[in-house]
């Protein structure tokens, strides 16, 4: 399966969140392929704001320009001087990029990248600049040198991939290829000296990373944790632009390369050795020691050269692979299954095909070097690039905050609730070595709980994606609670935070609190995973309202990325400070939300879903209007959406947006279609009847909801489907805007990364506001007016919209 398809459901425990209600694509940009591709069909999955370059600079460190004794200075786009880290070599510190080279007495020369201004190396143009000098002034010139071992100066990464910075600072994206040829033609004059090559890898290999090692001659990595290997840029919308696409296949075969790169999918250790990717896997405080022993025999040849498993392969992959009636089968399978699971709208697994594609057809020479990195330039030209390389940037700003340092250490988090959404985050919080207390009214409840976590687990661990040491470690973190045992005010006296999912009635919760304050220590910080009611009104009575913040999460929590935090008006810093640490650490990507109705990701998909029902009403067929959301980039449609929430929840959410204060925006469809469903008992797909049937896999729309639907039509309005993909998104992104006009959300970045990842708002187009910015402010207002003018005020641009259009502003420069 190429990526999880994170399916976004309403909670059992908490909820009337429309937030949770969308399946959303994260984690990878493009379509899952098998290794064995041509046998088996695939499934499907995400995601990877621009940010200004005055914002981005703010969480990147700057990179030095070498001037004096460089052959040819690397132009890029600088902070000002004053912001600027000069770099002065030393004797101690040569370079800015790698430590001194150590030369041991067999002539192994090692190599350490270390760039101190980072916490991880990346490849730069500065970097390849300086390398450049440094090869020639320590290496080449040096006979004593017999082998070259590349290593790393940080204690736990090898090379997190290329500087993104480099390529936004490049107008023209075609500026870029120099620069990759100049790279690509030093890495065969490398090759040319007949040095042997050994690649030594602790933690991520990822990018031009592990580019860089496919140059190599043998590859040996550690079985830490934190060693992963990989080639993602297909999430930021690029192919792997120094090598990659002619390197890798050579080693590990044409299937499993073309898996690595459509995916963007990370290979752990043992799968990497298992797959010719790595020869050697190590402990990591052998690792030097081993590609020092392996270079110096590789000089001496009494080791060879590694040749990966592109050599031994299976009768069935020979086939595939090595005969033309299999390499088309092979091709043809790709092709479809990549068109399958992008509609078309990501042009870079197309172009990594092509890429490939040419260096077989022309293996000889630069040609299919060439032809990579020009492709490279045309997708960092992309519109869908920008979009995806601006979410990633988004992503990046997300993980810092400006609310100082907390009050107090959070090592133990107790949990209110053990149903769907208490259990999740129980799940997501012991998975990063927090203290977990669980606790629910019953041991029926709370085993329940148990039992959903444990699952989840072994699920992990039967799919090779956590250990049994990890499985035993996360479990004995967890501990179960009920009201009628007397020690669980024990275990709350030395909770630190306390995150309630219970049932979303404000008296309930209210309750908690009270219970939660006369048993925790004053430092206690109280989280509300309330979906609807105001943080404010649940503070109210509280003896430390302060310290009561709103953390929305979206269910499954396993898997969805986002965590709106919610503060009210008398939450201090601290505690926002400690909302947003929990967050972070259980892998959430946090944005700071105003305490509002619907907050940022429900409000906006209020009115979203109003229009739903209008559509219905003007005509629009169930499955034409699925159909023309899902061709807009949504990954699913609103009419399965609404199934798969649960007709009752997606009910409740549009009633009480409607007594909200949203207005006119809430105003222009009819949700009584599913109020009167409710009473049919037509639930979704839980009840086996929603707008569809549901037999197992199947899904039907039967002839009694035909009728249904049928007499809810008020005219048949015949309309095309680039207009019921104006008027459904309309709604959804002047509601965005509308809460930027109103500082629901801070700024464009936060509700782009709000809308991705909270409701799979579709990739490619970047977030509400990016895709604003793509179609042009003013144009879309002008269609917002057109819509409001045929079909009423609900349709009528915000005024922050209408600013923007008549200034020619952009949100994004």
């Amino acid at each position: 399966m190429i990526g999880r398809t994170l399916i976004s459901s309403l909670p059992s425990r908490s909820g009337t969140a429309l937030g949770r209600s969308y399946i959303a694509k994260s984690n990878q940009l493009a379509p899952a392929l098998s290794s064995r591709i041509i046998l088996d069909a695939l499934h499907r999955n995400t995601y990877n704001l621009t940010v200004h370059s005055s914002t981005y600079q703010r969480w990147h460190s700057s990179e030095r320009v070498i001037t004096k004794e460089t052959s040819q200075s690397v132009p890029k786009s600088v902070p000002s001087k004053s912001e600027q880290a000069i770099f002065r070599p030393t004797s101690e510190r040569k370079y800015e990029f790698f430590q001194n080279v150590e030369i041991t007495s067999d002539g192994v020369a090692i190599v350490r990248f270390d760039n101190p201004a980072k916490k991880v190396n990346t490849i730069s143009f500065a970097l390849q600049n300086e390398f450049e000098i440094f090869w020639n002034t320590e290496i080449h010139s040096n006979e004593s040198v017999k082998a070259v071992v590349f290593a790393s100066g940080k204690p736990n990464g090898f090379i997190a991939g290329a500087d993104i910075f480099d390529i936004q600072s490049k107008e023209n994206k075609e500026d870029i290829i120099p620069f990759i040829e100049s790279a690509t033609n030093f890495f065969h004059r490398l090759k040319s000296k007949g040095l042997p090559l050994v690649c030594a890898i602790n933690g991520p290999a990822l990018g031009g990373g592990l580019e860089w090692a496919l140059w190599c001659d043998y590859r040996i990595c550690s079985d830490s944790p934190k060693t992963k290997l990989g080639l993602p840029e297909v999430k930021l919308g690029l192919l792997p632009g120094l090598g990659g696409t002619q390197n890798l296949h050579k080693l590990v075969g044409l299937q499993k390369a073309m898996d690595m790169m459509l995916t963007g999918k990370d290979i752990r250790p043992d799968r990497a050795k298992k797959m010719g990717l790595v020869d050697l896997v190590v402990a990591p405080q052998s690792l030097e020691r081993v590609a020092i022993d392996i270079a110096k025999g590789l000089a001496d040849k009494k080791i060879k050269k590694s040749v990966g498993k592109s050599s031994n392969k299976s009768l069935m992959d020979k086939v595939v692979e090595g005969t033309p009636f299999g390499r088309n089968m092979m091709w043809k399978k790709i092709d479809e299954m990549v068109q399958k699971n992008t509609n078309g709208n990501y042009p870079a697994p197309f172009a990594i095909i092509d890429s490939v594609k040419y260096g077989l057809e022309h293996p000889e020479g630069d040609a299919k070097y060439k032809f990579e990195r020009e492709s490279f330039a045309k997708l960092a030209a992309t519109k869908e690039s920008e979009a995806l390389i601006g979410i990633f940037d988004g992503m990046a700003r997300m993980r810092s905050h400006e609310f100082g340092k907390l009050a107090h250490p959070i090592n133990k988090v107790a949990v209110m609730g053990a149903g769907l959404m208490g259990a999740g985050i129980a799940q997501v919080t012991a998975e990063k070595g927090y203290e977990v207390l669980l606790k629910d009214r019953d041991m029926a409840s709370v085993g329940r709980g148990e039992s959903y976590i444990s699952g989840n687990w072994a699920k992990k661990v039967k799919r090779k994606r956590m250990s049994k040491f990890q499985y035993n470690s996360n479990s004995s973190n967890l501990v179960p609670l009920t009201d009628d045992m007397e020690s669980w005010k024990k275990h709350f006296a030395g909770a630190d935070m306390v995150v309630e999912a219970v049932f979303e009635e404000i008296n309930l919760k209210r309750k908690v609190i009270a219970q939660c304050e006369d048993v925790t220590p004053d430092h206690c910080i109280f989280a509300t995973n309330t979906s609807a009611i105001p943080i404010a009104d649940i503070a109210e009575g509280a003896k430390r309202p302060e310290q009561i913040i709103g953390m929305h999460y979206f269910s499954p929590v396993p898997q969805m990325p986002l965590l709106e935090i919610i503060p009210h008006g008398s939450t201090s810093d601290s505690t926002k400070a400690a909302a947003f640490e929990v967050g972070t650490k259980q892998g959430k990507t946090c944005i700071e939300v105003k305490d509002v109705p619907g907050f940022y990701v429900n409000r906006c998909l209020g009115p979203f879903l109003v229009e739903v029902s209008a559509l219905v009403r003007d005509g629009v067929e169930l499955e034409t209007l699925d159909k023309a959301i899902r061709n807009f980039g949504m990954p699913v449609g609103p009419v399965t959406l609404a199934d798969e929430v649960g007709i009752d929840v997606t009910s409740h959410v549009a009633n009480f947006l409607s007594k909200a204060d949203l207005g006119a925006r809430m105003q222009g469809g009819d949700i009584s279609l599913m109020e009167n469903m409710i009473e049919k008992g037509w639930l979704g797909k839980k009840s086996g009847q929603g707008f569809y049937t549901y037999k197992g896999k199947e899904k039907t729309i039967n002839s009694e909801v035909q009728a249904y639907v049928k007499a809810f039509v008020k005219e048949d309005l015949h309309l095309k489907e680039k207009e019921i993909q104006d008027r459904i998104m309309s709604r959804f992104v002047n509601e965005a805007a509308k809460c930027l006009e109103d500082e629901i959300i801070s700024d464009p970045v936060v509700g782009d990364i709000g809308l991705v990842f909270g409701t799979g708002f579709a990739p490619f187009r970047g977030g509400p506001f990016r895709y604003l910015d793509s179609v042009g402010v003013d144009k879309y207002v002008g269609m917002m007016n057109g819509f409001a003018e045929k079909y009423g005020p609900q349709f009528e641009p915000c005024q922050l919209l209408k600013d923007y259009a008549a200034e020619g502003k952009k949100f994004h420069s």
